[in-house]
């Protein structure tokens, strides 16, 4: 496939241009349909639910982002990576409700696991992060609580989990690599929506937690928006 010399080239044009094999570049292609299909929409429909059963959190969410960005100017990059209690508050909001509920991968030989288990070549080795995030053995007697805070540390600074704890985002070689960007976005929303509306839902019903291929909300998050402050 010959592709010609243009100024805005699309990924898929610059996968093959990198000199990717066919089935390289299937495969990435593929992992990127996958992978961000609706998982940004899944996990800040969590977290705006969240915000109209726990007020002091939302409220702690407006104070830093106004503290950052009052609004005067457009939220930038720099803004957005001070944002710690946000992001707090979404790997909260994943661990309970992850955008993607199990994840499987295939043994390309045969190897043993941590624990000992014998995986031989072939085998399907699945793990569930639904199930993860909601273990006693692995968050406390507190596991089934929104609490943002678990993710800071004492200074109000990001505290870092073992991703094998977390695997929201997998781990290791594996880990995704749009996660950063995935943050970025989630957090430019919510700072642009928080500090301008009052999000009310109309149904006070506990929604249905979906798991698909995406796992998302059943019927998804109907809400009245208010102008903040009117």
């Amino acid at each position: 496939m010959k592709i010609g010399n243009h100024k805005n080239m699309d990924l898929l044009s610059r996968l093959l241009i990198a000199g990717h094999e066919d089935e390289v570049v299937r495969d990435m292609v593929i992992s990127f349909l996958m992978a961000g299909r609706d998982t940004t929409s899944s996990a800040l429909t969590w977290l705006f639910w969240l915000t109209t059963k726990h007020h002091e959190v939302k409220n702690e969410m407006i104070n830093e982002i106004t503290s950052i960005n009052n609004g005067d100017k457009a939220l930038e990059f720099d803004d957005l990576k001070e944002m710690k209690y946000l992001q707090a508050c979404l790997n909260e909001s994943m661990r309970l409700y992850p955008p993607v509920a199990w994840d499987s991968k295939h043994a390309a030989k045969d190897d043993i696991l941590p624990d000992g288990t014998r995986v031989q070549k072939g085998n399907r080795v699945t793990y569930f992060q639904y199930g993860m995030g909601r273990m006693e053995e692995i968050w406390g007697k507190d596991r089934l609580e929104f609490k943002p805070d678990r993710w800071l540390d004492e200074n109000g600074g990001s505290k870092s989990v073992c991703p094998y704890k977390f695997p929201v985002f997998q781990a290791g070689p594996r880990v995704c690599l749009g996660k950063e960007m995935a943050f970025t976005q989630m957090k430019y929303v919510l700072a642009s929506v928080l500090r301008r509306f009052e999000i009310k839902p109309v149904n006070v019903d506990n929604p249905v937690f979906v798991p698909l291929l995406t796992a998302h909300m059943a019927g998804g998050f109907n809400v009245r928006i208010y102008q903040r402050g009117s």
